[in-house]
């Protein structure tokens, strides 16, 4: 272990302590103690935006020459600082997670047994890019009782202790304890190591951001983790779409934000319609900057379009470019989307409710959408004010991560002096 090793683990560990603590507050705090924190943050989100915009230039000039996608991601901005508030103060009027009874129920010997919902307990959220996934994370973690220690990106370091300190504020102002929401305390990488080696301290590991954090964290973490894949998302426009509307969503889809783990990266487009349909999508596309992969029966149709090359229906390419693939019908698209997908968010265009159906049951997506946009996989566009992350694993959650999500349960037994035999 270098001497960089060892700091970052006692400062972990001094962390983890610490949220333990205020995780036990937060557990037995009133809903309005937690609801008064978050408005409190978003008020002060508001109120030191200049702050926070100064701090994002600062890491926006750091980052150096960079791709248009990623430098939309570490990118904040007014409208931005106000939907993280608004996202705050949104899951401020959500009911209380905390609150629900999950089940009950008698035995014949007179016992009740009634499961009720409660916090997980310290949370670890690693993240890349995006600095507002600190302020979503950290406010459906205060929202379901969660203590949780944050690691932004290094390239967003600054503008993440800016929206931190906000978060600290909202706390103190409610009364509960600002070690309910840590951040990283410098960029140093060996801070993420040892958050992965905290087993017993971090109850459960959530990484967001691309497919090379995802799968380290996977693949070193010492403690549960719920991570989604690579967001290989499909829009299949079937023979019986609408022609404008499937322009309309597929252009939202695709090029609405092309860096988000929602945005379509591959359209399938059925044979039936695809002569007449394909030149139109292709040229509201290309008028909008983006730039096409196609597989051979596309290009028949098209032969001015860059050929696909092998993998490139298997790449996320989370910038203005698009696979396009021909196929004959809904079971060859899905078969297509088994085959090259993450499971993460698909989408079918058409007016026929039954090949709707078939589809919608038929593909194993978190989420499947029907004549809407992939770009609607997001916890605030589900109504849970804002996302934690998207899962696209098979156990305990799947698709958003919001409240919900974010507890887990115990039981209480009431007896009456019952002794088992």
């Amino acid at each position: 272990m270098t001497a960089e090793d060892g700091n970052a683990t006692a400062q972990l560990q001094a962390m983890a302590a610490r949220a333990r603590e205020a995780a036990r507050t937060l557990a037995r705090a009133s809903r309005g103690q937690r609801d008064a924190a978050l408005e409190a943050a978003a008020r002060e989100l508001r109120a030191h935006a200049g702050m926070i915009l100064a701090a994002n230039e600062k890491d926006l000039a750091a980052s150096g020459e960079s791709t248009a996608a990623f430098r939309d991601r570490l990118t904040l901005d007014a409208a931005r600082i106000e939907a993280m508030a608004a996202g705050l103060e949104a899951i401020a009027t959500l009911p209380d997670p905390l609150a629900r009874t999950l089940g009950e129920w008698t035995r014949p010997n007179g016992l009740r047994i009634r499961r009720i919902a409660q916090p997980i307990g310290v949370i670890g959220m690693i993240y890349e890019s995006r600095p507002n996934v600190g302020a979503d994370a950290a406010g459906l973690c205060l929202k379901s009782g969660n203590a949780v220690i944050l690691r932004g990106g290094s390239e967003s370091f600054a503008s993440a202790a800016a929206i931190h300190a906000a978060m600290a504020a909202g706390l103190r102002v409610a009364g509960l304890p600002e070690a309910a929401v840590q951040t990283a305390p410098s960029p140093d990488r060996a801070f993420v190591g040892a958050m992965l080696a905290a087993s017993g301290v971090i109850d459960l590991m959530i990484p967001r951001g691309g497919k090379g954090l995802v799968e380290r964290v996977e693949r070193e973490a010492r403690m549960p983790v719920l991570a989604h894949a690579e967001g290989l998302c499909h829009t299949y426009v079937h023979a019986a779409a609408d022609p404008e509307m499937a322009r309309r969503v597929v252009a939202n889809a695709k090029m609405r934000r092309t860096g988000i783990c929602g945005a379509t990266e591959t359209l399938l487009i059925d044979a039936a319609i695809a002569g007449r349909l394909l030149p139109a999508i292709v040229g509201d596309l290309a008028a909008l900057g983006c730039r096409f992969r196609a597989d051979a029966r596309a290009r028949a149709i098209m032969p001015g379009l860059p050929a696909a090359e092998p993998g490139d229906f298997d790449t996320e390419w989370l910038d203005a470019v698009l696979s396009i693939a021909v196929v004959d019908g809904v079971e060859a698209a899905m078969a297509h989307i088994a085959r090259h997908g993450s499971f993460h968010t698909d989408a079918i265009i058409t007016e026929d409710r039954a090949v709707a159906e078939t589809f919608l049951s038929g593909v194993d997506s978190a989420v499947a959408l029907w004549n809407a946009s992939t770009q609607f996989c997001d916890g605030g566009e589900f109504g849970f004010g804002a996302e934690i992350g998207i899962a696209t694993g098979r156990v305990h959650a799947r698709g958003p991560v919001g409240l919900e999500q974010l507890t887990t349960y115990r039981y209480l037994v009431f007896g009456a002096g019952q002794i088992r035999p």
